[in-house]
């Protein structure tokens, strides 16, 4: 009788968990997962997080029709060193293209010498995972509106950073 009883709640469990299960995974997987990572100007330092790049990025690729989610793993102050040492959890699986933004601080914190050896151990490391790397270095900020401390962008200045990036995230995707 109690046998009969468990074997009863296993099959209603199951029944009623697989569906549920199936429904809460299948927007993740038909998704395409784009990971901003980077330094303070990938976190949009002084603004909104809703004004950083990354997430008016997600918002002009759902515009033009993509099922897209772009992560935003910036972080204030860090080094391609920080970047490096932190990638496995910035950058989890099923994530298709990594749009990566070293910065300055490695020049500003004396570790200047390893930023190009870090970054590319850390191409090197998503290529091997089949992501794809699509770099912004600092030149891509020049003649941008600048926030009060002459350093980091302005909501409008992070749009027009997102709208750069626009075709290269989409050519990405569709690969």
């Amino acid at each position: 009788m109690i046998q009969m009883f468990f074997r009863a709640l296993r099959s209603v469990a199951t029944a009623f968990l697989l569906p549920c299960v199936a429904l809460f995974a299948w927007p993740a997987s038909a998704q395409a997962q784009v990971v901003a990572l980077g330094a303070s100007q990938t976190y949009g330092k002084g603004v909104e997080r809703s004004q950083a790049y990354p997430a008016q990025l997600e918002s002009m690729l759902r515009g033009k029709g993509y099922s897209v989610r772009v992560e935003n793993a910036g972080i204030n102050g860090d080094t391609t060193g920080g970047m490096l040492g932190r990638l496995a959890s910035a950058v989890p699986n099923g994530t298709k293209v990594v749009i990566l933004q070293p910065g300055g601080n490695d020049m500003r914190k004396g570790t200047g010498a390893d930023r190009g050896a870090n970054i590319s151990a850390i191409a090197q490391r998503l290529n091997a995972r089949g992501i794809k790397v699509i770099m912004l270095e600092n030149g891509n900020f020049r003649g941008l509106p600048l926030q009060s401390d002459g350093q980091h962008l302005t909501p409008e200045g992070y749009r027009a950073i997102a709208q750069r990036m626009l075709p290269q995230v989409t050519g990405a995707i569709a690969r």
